[in-house]
Formats: C-alpha cells, sequence, structure tokens
C-alpha cells in the first residue's frame, strides 16, 4: 500500500510546480482522475489523492501530463474538450430521438419521420464512440510523453516498478478503447430493439 514516500496528491503538486503550472490546482475528486482545464486543475479520486501507491503517483503523474498539455496549447486535447461537449449533448439527444421513434411514427402513421429519427438517433450516439477514439493519441501522449518520462527522469519509481508503471498507463489508455466499443454495443443494442 503504502510503498512510496508520497501520496498522489503530493507527487502531482511537486511536478505541476517543478513545470512552473503553480495555479494549477490539485483537489480530491468524487468524479475519478481527470484534469479539468477550465478549471485549471487536476481531480484525483480519493485512493489516487492519498495513496502512496504505484497506481496512485502513476496516475496523478498521467493527470500532470493532461496539464502539461494545456499549458502547451497541445492541440489534439484541445480538440477532445470541444468533441466531448458536443458528443455528451449528442448522446442525450440521441437517446430522446431512439425513446421518440415509436411516437413520431404512431403519431405522423408513416415510417419515413420515425426512420429519419433513427437515423439521427444512431449518429448522434456514435458521436461517442468517435470522441473516444479521438481522445486516444492524447491519452498516449499524456502517459508515454510526459507522465512517464517524468516519474523515470525524476527518480520516483522504484527501478522494479517501471514496467508495472508502463502497464498502468497503457491500460488507463486502453479504458477509451474500451468505452468506444460500449458506445457501439450501445447502437448495436437500439438497432436489436428497434428491429423486433
Amino acid at each position: 500500500a503504502d510503498r512510496y514516500y508520497g501520496s498522489g496528491a503530493m507527487l502531482a503538486r511537486m511536478l505541476l510546480d517543478k513545470h512552473g503550472l503553480t495555479h494549477v490546482s490539485v483537489e480530491e475528486s468524487e468524479t475519478g482522475d481527470h484534469y479539468d482545464p477550465e478549471a485549471r486543475a487536476v481531480r484525483l479520486s480519493a485512493h489516487t489523492y492519498h495513496q502512496r501507491s504505484l497506481t496512485a503517483i502513476t496516475v496523478a503523474a498521467h493527470e500532470v501530463g493532461h496539464a502539461l498539455q494545456h499549458a502547451e496549447g497541445y492541440a489534439p486535447l484541445a480538440l477532445r474538450e470541444r468533441l466531448v461537449r458536443i458528443a455528451v449533448s449528442g448522446q442525450r439527444l440521441g437517446a430522446m430521438m431512439m425513446v421518440a421513434v415509436p411516437f413520431i411514427t404512431l403519431l405522423t402513421r408513416h415510417q419515413a419521420p420515425g426512420l429519419f429519427f433513427v437515423l439521427a438517433g444512431l449518429l448522434s450516439m456514435g458521436l461517442a464512440a468517435v470522441v473516444h477514439l479521438v481522445t486516444l493519441p492524447t491519452e498516449f501522449d499524456a502517459s508515454f510523453r510526459r507522465a512517464l518520462p517524468m516519474l523515470e527522469r525524476g527518480g520516483y519509481l522504484h527501478p522494479s516498478d517501471q514496467p508495472h508503471a508502463r502497464k498502468i498507463l497503457e491500460a488507463a489508455a486502453l479504458t477509451y478503447v474500451g468505452q468506444s466499443l460500449m458506445a457501439l454495443l450501445n447502437i448495436a443494442a437500439w438497432l436489436r430493439f428497434l428491429r423486433r
């Protein structure tokens, strides 16, 4: 558990200060580990914030990597932020459109408006899959061009933990592949439901 001298929060603060990002706050969060570019805050789950484990410091360094991307004006991060806002709204709209299909079809007594709603709903829901795939390069950059080099060069990792830190970072990035697949499965479930 407490394998490291400092917690995830302590390491995040140290790395941010070292890179001149003293204006970026480090906060405990109930919504998971993430960097909030609007608030300029590295937000860490209770585990990452308080623990002195390999996972905690690796995840904290990854989120600091996003703060560095933001400070540099890393274009894929800005694109991701815009797409996420659109995708969240699109997913909600898509789900509402899919729920409305039977009612629209009954009200109009024609299949064309219902088909339009199905296509529009599926497209808006498919946007979530695209956003998660677009996010991958940003995540790999934060992990392998920023977090891992900071941890290795700074001597923050026990040498025997370096391969494990790499695996933790790979797993974090691949969660976006999983989320993309979940969005596609959601679309497939709607298609199966609508075929009935």
